[in-house]
């Protein structure tokens, strides 16, 4: 695997057709969140009428590329009950579906018949695969990225395996 080749915006932004997303972790430690998941254990929740306070600039991004008639899916593995982080997640995914992505959620313990990658990915018209690499607290440590037909291979079918069974978010609750 090589380090990232191609910057992740670039790599949405001249994707033609579709972009899936698997997330296997329960929780994430992303300094950019730090501050809106605080607010959210406080008490703060996003409101759908104000579009200025949602997670800028991520949710333009997806609108840009939706806009242009690429399918962004988007499928989440979680242990149940679910973490708070989880939580703070499905209170805030009407921005993602808002602003142009599917989601799904699929509970851990009806993934146990899947083969799956060990990381986090993205899979970009079906022939470039991200992978984002996280330590065990959820901290972000590197960008792999491969074109490799076998690793590409793997990561469309686990995802296309995980969005049959996985639950579309409006009937999934936390």
């Amino acid at each position: 695997m090589s380090q990232s080749l191609t910057s992740f915006a670039d790599l949405l932004r001249t994707t033609e057709r579709s972009a899936v997303h698997l997330e296997l972790r329960d929780s994430y430690s992303v300094e950019n969140e730090t501050e809106s998941f605080d607010a959210w254990r406080n008490g703060r929740r996003l409101e759908p009428a104000d579009r200025a306070s949602w997670w800028r600039p991520w949710l333009d991004l997806v609108q840009e590329v939706t806009r242009k008639g690429v399918t962004m899916r988007r499928a989440r593995i979680v242990s149940e009950p679910v973490s708070e982080y989880i939580r703070y997640e499905h209170s805030g995914t009407f921005t993602n579906i808002a602003a142009g992505e599917e989601i799904r959620w699929l509970p851990r313990r009806e993934a146990s018949g899947l083969a799956l990658p060990g990381n986090d990915f993205w899979l970009f018209d079906g022939q470039v695969v991200q992978f984002n690499v996280f330590d065990g607290d959820g901290q972000w440590v590197h960008t792999d990225q491969t074109q490799d037909p076998a690793v590409v291979r793997l990561c469309s079918t686990a995802f296309e395996a995980v969005w049959e069974q996985a639950v579309p978010h409006e009937k999934y609750t936390v």
